[in-house]
Formats: C-alpha cells, structure tokens, sequence
C-alpha cells in the first residue's frame, strides 16, 4: 500500500510539474476518481467548470471529464488548446440524442425553443436556444417567456422534475443517464429511515427525483431531510446543514469531494453500483500522458462552435 501511494504522489507531481511548463489549469468534475480530483486546479459541476474554462487566461486547459464537457470549454475559449486525456470518455445520455433527431423534433414544432441540458454534443448545442445545467436548470425554464413552448432534451428525469419544481408543461426528450436511471425510489425510504438524523441529496438526473418530491409532500418528517441538487449544490448543503450523515444518490465520485468539503460529516452512496465507466476512463496516468505530449487535442468545427457558442454562453449567465 505504501508503495502505491508513494507512486501516486510522485505522478501528481509529475503532473503538477508539467502543468506549470505548459501554462496549463486542470478542470476536474465531481465524478473523477480521488487522484485526479486531488492533482486537478478546479473540481466542481459542469456549470462552474465552464464557468472556470470561460474566465481562465491558462493556455492549455485540460478537461478530466467527459468528451462533451471538452467541448464546451472548447466552444467557450475558441484561442485556448483544450486537452482530453482520454478522447472515448463519452457520456451515454448525450448519446441519446443527435443533431438529426433534434432537427425532426424541431421542424414538428418550429415555434418551440429549445433548451438542452449541457450532456450533448456541440451540434446538439448548436441546435438549441438555451444550454442548462442541473445548478441552473429551473432558471433557465423560468427565463423563457410563458408564452412559449419549450422542447427539452435529452434527460427525461430532469424534464419531469423541472415541470413540477416549475410547474411549466414541456416536450421532454426520453433520453436517460445509464448511471442515475439505476437509482429508483425503492431505495429511497429504507435509507432515510434507518437513521432519522440523515439527510437525503438527490441529483435531479436520478430515476428517483420525481419520486422523492411525492415522498415530501406525503411524508413531511421525511421530506424535510430530503433535497434535490446539483452536485455542486450537495456540497453547499453540506457544509451548512446540521446533519451529520448524508445519503446520496448520485454517481459515487462525488463521495470523495464531499468528505474533504465537510469531513466531520458521513456520506454514504445511495447505490454502490452508480459508477460511470466515462468518467473513470481518466486515470492519473492519462491525465500525465495528455500534458506531457499534449495529446487528444479537441476541437470543434468553427461554424458548429459560432451557433453553439449563444447558447452555451447563456448557460454561464443564468446562475
């Protein structure tokens, strides 16, 4: 074991070593895995990401998330080199929706806008009125006029927790996150009510969100310890919150960000099993490999980035 750690420490130097002689900052989301997150500049959730990717004046910015998540900052710092250190990091909920498909939906309904959660490709983007976050998500819903018809894509969770937290009737894409569509509401009572001081946080991409808000209004005593957040809003809630033990249903990475923001508090899964393979395809290796040989550059056609690039750039106003 300690010959594992020793290594690893030597290659987090070794990376933090190659990011100064590149000029380079190191964006990690939420659901890294712990020594990428520890070696990473910034960690955080899609939205503060491309917040961070938009203001930096690094010029090399490498992105350990997945492929999506590269292109935004891409699209957002067009004069920058933006680095993934494994380009088949993909995302099985951008997937679930091409630029095709969301020309067919748009031509049924040409009035509609458009409004696309931040998991989708830059041609999907390109596409769309507005991008969103799960932080920032109900705030752009409520930014469109209530005249208009919304067509959301491509997660039907978010969708139908947006419509009741927004109580707006929208066309919702039925495309899911492999990883939060495992997460059901049968889990939900038995790990609330093994410990009544626990509180529940709740990604609104899970299978259970929807689910966990009737459980609020039916069960009070278990509904004030429940709350649907964003990742990065799950950190905020634990810092401040009272509780000393914490459920979570989310994708698991974002356990080891939780115990260092607030390490007096538990945190537990709500699901060992909600692991994205994506996600964990970089590896502190890779990362190293990527700065040192300034591999796996991404790019994104610039007429695609220029009609992207609007809604992707209210997506970072909207918080």
């Amino acid at each position: 074991m300690a010959t594992v750690i020793g290594d690893t420490a030597r290659m987090q130097a070794e990376v933090r070593a190659l990011a100064r002689e590149r000029g380079a900052v190191i964006l990690a989301h939420n659901y890294q895995v712990p020594e990428v997150q520890d070696v990473a500049d910034h960690v955080g959730d899609s939205l503060g990401l491309s917040q961070q990717a938009a203001a930096t004046d690094a010029e090399v910015i490498v992105f350990c998330g997945v492929h999506f998540m590269a292109e935004t900052a891409a699209i957002l710092c067009p004069t920058r080199t933006v680095l993934i250190p494994d380009p088949d990091a993909g995302c099985s909920l951008a997937a679930s929706i091409d630029a095709t498909a969301l020309r067919r939906w748009r031509d049924e309904y040409p009035d509609a806008v458009v409004v696309s959660y931040v998991n989708t490709t830059a041609e999907v983007k390109a596409l769309s009125d507005y991008c969103c976050t799960s932080g920032n998500a109900r705030k752009v819903i409520e930014a469109v006029p209530p005249d208009r018809e919304i067509l959301f894509l491509p997660d039907m969770f978010l969708g139908s927790y947006l419509e009741r937290v927004t109580g707006r009737k929208m066309r919702i894409w039925p495309g899911e996150c492999h990883v939060h569509a495992g997460i059901r509401p049968a889990d939900v009572l038995s790990a609330l009510r093994s410990d009544d001081d626990s509180e529940l946080l709740v990604h609104p991409e899970c299978g259970c969100a929807s689910q966990c808000m009737y459980l609020a209004a039916e069960h009070p005593e278990l509904g004030d310890r429940t709350h649907v957040l964003s990742t990065e809003g799950m950190v905020q809630r634990a810092r401040r919150s009272p509780a000393r033990r914490f459920v979570v249903a989310t994708e698991t990475g974002i356990l080891h960000r939780l115990a260092k923001e607030a390490p007096d508090r538990r945190f537990e899964a709500l699901s060992e099993k909600a692991i994205c393979r994506y996600m964990k395809m970089i590896t502190l290796e890779k990362l190293r490999d990527s700065l040192r040989d300034m591999r796996h550059r991404v790019t994104v056609e610039p007429a695609v980035a220029d009609a992207a690039r609007g809604a992707i750039q209210r997506m970072v106003e909207i918080v």
